[in-house]
């Protein structure tokens, strides 16, 4: 049986631009470029190092079912009973951009959540939503980043383990399948810790897991050629109410600009700068 794995990503606003709110106090992403989620390419890459170092063993007996109905793309990890990446996006039109990224570094498929109804979506409604399309489209392995750069709540991961019923293991820094197990290792500010879990189950792996490879011009093109299905709320049998601004269990009741701003304080050292210096920090209660 091959082994299955299915990739969250996300489409979020650049962060190097000029970000800001709607008018409803969610993410304004209309004003401002977007791109994958630098913290997702790392869950992409390691999909695919998975994908190298098992090649056509397989996995184990996974869950769901394989209903979302696509043929395999040519330049990916795919085929026969080899490992199978898909990359799975819930957002606007414009995620598929997200999606494409992901396609060109190698996974095999994509699967995108489109439905106006999914606006304003908080990350409990978000893990329900994933949760669904990884059953439809069927898993072995689902892997994640450890945060979006935008929301940075990194609590994804979780939520989207206990909606499945399978086990988690969460900001792993190294992390390999094989027999049927996954083993990963977990960095803290104190010690190391060693995870190993049973298929199929949930990861999430961390920017220190490895540097995810550039898309080459080959696999760019072929990215064109690999299939990418587009799902709404009907379809995973979710209604509206469940998510959204409606059916969200968080709320951002205010938000202010940043303050733009001023110059700073220059000290000229005359012989005393650095008693001027001391006065200063001291005056902000800094020191």
């Amino acid at each position: 049986m091959s082994l299955r794995i299915v990739v969250c990503v996300k489409y979020v606003p650049d962060a190097t631009g000029d970000r800001g709110f709607t008018e409803e106090l969610t993410t304004d992403r209309e004003g401002v470029d977007g791109l994958l989620s630098e913290l997702d390419e790392h869950a992409v890459e390691q999909a695919l190092r998975i994908a190298e170092n098992t090649g056509s063993t397989g996995g184990t007996g996974g869950a769901g079912s394989t209903g979302v109905g696509m043929s395999g793309g040519g330049g990916g990890t795919g085929g026969g009973d080899g490992t199978e990446i898909t990359v799975l996006t819930m957002g606007p039109e414009d995620a598929r951009d997200a999606l494409r990224k992901a396609l060109s570094m190698g996974a095999d498929k994509a699967v995108h959540i489109e439905d106006d109804d999914l606006h304003g979506t908080d990350a409990l409604g978000t893990s329900l939503v994933l949760a669904r399309a990884a059953e439809h489209i069927g898993y072995d392995l689902v892997v994640c980043g450890m945060a979006s750069t935008d929301g940075g709540m990194g609590v994804l991961p979780a939520m989207l383990a206990e909606r499945l019923g399978v086990p988690q293991a969460t900001l792993l820094s190294e992390v390999r399948v094989e027999g049927g197990r996954i083993t990963g290792r977990r960095e803290g500010d104190s010690a190391t810790e060693l995870l190993e879990t049973a298929l199929p189950a949930v990861v999430s792996v961390t920017d220190l897991s490895g540097e995810a490879r550039y898309p080459s011009f080959k696999g760019i093109m072929a990215a064109k050629k690999k299939p990418m299905a587009v799902l709404t709320l009907s379809d995973l049998g979710i209604e509206a109410e469940e998510v959204g601004l409606r059916g969200a269990w968080t709320a951002v009741d205010e938000a202010t600009e940043r303050p733009v701003r001023t110059a700073g304080t220059i000290v000229e050292d005359e012989g005393d700068g650095g008693r001027k210096l001391a006065e200063f920090l001291a005056g902000q209660k800094f020191v």
